[in-house]
């Protein structure tokens, strides 16, 4: 019988390593960071860069171009102001209500990490 870790233990609740579930978590966080760093891309080219450095659309914009790559935009804006890298006043975006509302890319991701062997290599785990 496999012995489990402490339960306030750095390895607690984390799949064991080496494992496909280790594989599969991986490689979601590698596909949601690519992700976050593809919609940052397009913030910078369809916005307006302001004198601080930052870049600027608004949501309706945003929400009209975005869309037609993926269904997830709010979601990824949430992870991305999660990790800094954009701001937007309130918790939550809404179709309609929003449009107006300005999202400021504050920095561009660092250069994914996604070394494309690396990438597909957990794919295929």
């Amino acid at each position: 019988m496999a012995s489990h870790p402490p339960k306030h233990g750095k390895e607690y609740g984390r799949p064991e390593a080496g494992s496909r579930t280790e594989a599969r978590g991986k490689y979601a966080g590698l596909h949601i960071s690519k992700e976050v760093f593809d919609l940052c891309k397009i913030i910078k080219q369809l916005g307006k860069e302001q004198p601080n450095g930052t870049v600027i659309i608004t949501f309706g914009k945003l929400f009209d171009r975005y869309t037609t790559i993926s269904n997830k935009l709010v979601g990824m804006l949430m992870r991305a102001r999660k990790q800094e890298l954009v701001d937007f006043e309130g918790e939550m975006l809404w179709q309609r209500r929003d449009e107006d509302k300005i999202i400021t890319l504050l920095k561009m991701p660092e250069t994914m990490s996604t070394d494309s062997d690396e990438y597909w290599n957990l794919r295929a785990k």
